[in-house]
């Protein structure tokens, strides 16, 4: 029995199949690219909605203003006070801005709440107790 075009007729359908096994395995490549492409665009606009949504959450701050202090704890004190739903003590400052309840935090805080006073950004409604100008 002469098995040599049953031998080349496997080879034929062997080379087909390679052929076919190369074709996918390059397929397999280029979607685990497309693949890692759209997990890094997802991951992206996860990122820029948590971003997007903290900003959405923060209260608006008055622009700085020309006459508003450098100091860092200016910015974040108006900020407090445009959460606030009432008037504010040195005290509730220092706590929202997580400062130590030490008598030199709350009295830098009081000197800090009586020049935004002074410029007019804020009023003192009664002795210590201070508001959003309105």
């Amino acid at each position: 029995m002469n098995i040599q075009p049953l031998l080349e007729a496997l080879d034929v359908q062997e080379d087909a199949a390679r052929a076919l096994a190369d074709d996918l395995r390059g397929q397999i490549g280029e979607l685990q690219g497309r693949l890692r492409e759209a997990e890094t665009h997802l991951e992206h606009l996860s990122i820029t909605r948590k971003t997007v949504t903290a900003l959405a959450d923060r209260p608006p701050v008055q622009a700085a203003s020309a006459d508003l202090p450098e100091h860092p704890d200016y910015p974040r004190i108006l900020a407090v006070f445009h959460q606030a739903t009432g008037p504010l003590r040195a005290r509730d400052v220092c706590e929202a801005l997580s400062h130590e309840l030490l008598p030199k935090n709350i009295e830098g805080a009081r000197a800090k709440l009586k020049r935004l006073v002074k410029l007019g950004i804020l009023t003192e409604i009664d002795t210590g107790n201070f508001a959003r100008q309105q």
